[in-house]
């Protein structure tokens, strides 16, 4: 029997180690692009910056005025502070953000993911849950199959 493993994926995350530079913390719009490609959000060499406006967006509503911003909101300072954005490529970044663990919405309002533990408002403490989650779950999957393979006769 052949798997089709598209279909046993349940959610993905890239994580990229990117050092930080002196250029990196010049501008917010450089700090910011380089969250978004940390985080998988967008890829290296990506010119596009509607993600990185909508991530800067996010960021500037949960760490600095810490408050859950509606799609107006977003709309605002995005159309304000970067390029027009309209909103259905906001809702598909949102969307994209959501799918990837980041994001949540309740009563039309957007906010990254809680903490398990912490202040919501806390960007460490909300990185370090975001990660940790996503990883320990991944890790229990690969401890048991690694131990489900002793059961298993090798082929050789």
């Amino acid at each position: 029997m052949e798997l089709n493993e598209s279909e046993l994926i349940e959610r993905e995350l890239t994580i990229r180690d990117l050092r930080v530079s002196r250029e990196v913390l010049d501008t917010r719009r450089s700090a910011m692009r380089w969250l978004a490609l940390s985080l998988g959000i967008v890829n290296p060499g990506e010119s596009r910056l509607s993600a990185v406006a909508v991530l800067d967006a996010l960021v500037n509503f949960q760490f600095i005025k810490k408050r859950d911003p509606s799609v107006k909101d977003l709309l605002d300072y995005i159309n304000t502070n970067w390029e027009h954005i309209n909103e259905k490529t906001l809702r598909y970044h949102l969307l994209r953000m959501k799918r990837m663990g980041f994001v949540e919405n309740s009563k039309g309002h957007f906010s990254f993911k809680p903490p398990s533990f912490g202040d919501r408002f806390d960007a460490q403490a909300w990185s370090r849950s975001a990660f940790e989650s996503f990883y320990s779950g991944v890790a229990a999957k690969v401890g048991e199959v690694v131990n489900g393979l002793k059961s298993k006769e090798q082929v050789v």
